[in-house]
């Protein structure tokens, strides 16, 4: 009988102890439960703003006075600055063309004792500038001459030469000119058939002919230049037979031209 009471006691108490633990459960299920987001719908959070760092205090400017300039300009540099001795561009070595084809086309005429004679040549040459004023080189001619006698019709020869020539720049675009000629040629003596008639015999010869003269070159390029040469033949005249001295009259014109190669250096 004691037992069956102690149960119904038991079942009891379990009873009126069930409401309060389920109030406690809901008592904390309502403390944890989250908040909802009552922002408007595509609103991002505002993110935080960066504390503002302090201003570093910047000096002010002092006017100081501007040192004073330590180059004076000169006539020969406006601006006042100069090269280091032995570096300004006067000083450097030019580069120039070293080695150039000069070619001249010659024309001559003469009269003596009755006998007139009229000359043309070509004569190609290469020049080799040794400074910047002064070039030699050497070259071949080729003349062509036409000897005209009173009463004995003409004779035309032809003569075939070696040379060598110099030129010196004196003076901007004018320059003196020396040349030297070995020539081997056709030439004529002239041989009395009587008192009162003279035979014209061709001949061959050697001639020694110095030229020297002035002339003036127009630049018309970098590479290529023209000139005027005004020789005077040292050897002109006849021997004491009648026959010339020289291939060449008096004076010699020549018209040369210039044409400079491609390899350069430094004058």
């Amino acid at each position: 009988m004691k037992r069956i009471l102690i149960a119904l006691a038991l079942g009891g108490a379990g009873t009126l102890l069930a409401p309060a633990v389920q109030a406690q459960t809901d008592t904390t299920r309502t403390t944890v439960k989250p908040q909802l987001n009552t922002a408007p719908p595509g609103a991002l959070p505002r993110p935080a703003q960066p504390t503002p760092r302090p201003a570093v205090p910047v000096p002010a400017p002092t006017e100081a006075p501007l040192p004073a300039p330590t180059v004076k300009p000169t006539p020969n540099s406006p601006s006042g600055l100069e090269f280091p001795k032995g570096t300004s561009a006067a000083d450097q070595p030019k580069e120039q063309y070293k080695l150039f084809l000069y070619g001249n086309v010659g024309l001559g005429y003469s009269s003596y004792n009755g006998i007139g004679q009229f000359s043309a040549s070509i004569g190609p040459s290469i020049g080799y500038r040794i400074t910047e004023k002064l070039a030699v080189g050497p070259g071949i001619s080729y003349s062509y001459n036409n000897y005209s006698f009173a009463g004995a019709g003409n004779l035309k020869l032809n003569s075939l030469g070696l040379k060598f020539f110099a030129q010196y720049t004196v003076y901007q675009q004018f320059f003196v000119h020396a040349e030297y000629e070995a020539t081997r040629a056709e030439s004529f003596d002239l041989v009395s058939v009587n008192s009162t008639q003279v035979a014209i015999v061709p001949v061959t010869r050697n001639y020694r002919t110095p030229l020297a003269g002035i002339g003036y070159r127009s630049q018309l390029s970098d590479r290529f230049a023209a000139d005027i040469v005004v020789l005077y033949n040292f050897n002109d005249g006849y021997s004491a037979d009648g026959s010339p001295l020289s291939p060449y009259g008096q004076p010699v014109i020549r018209f040369n031209f210039l044409y400079n190669l491609r390899w350069k250096a430094r004058l």
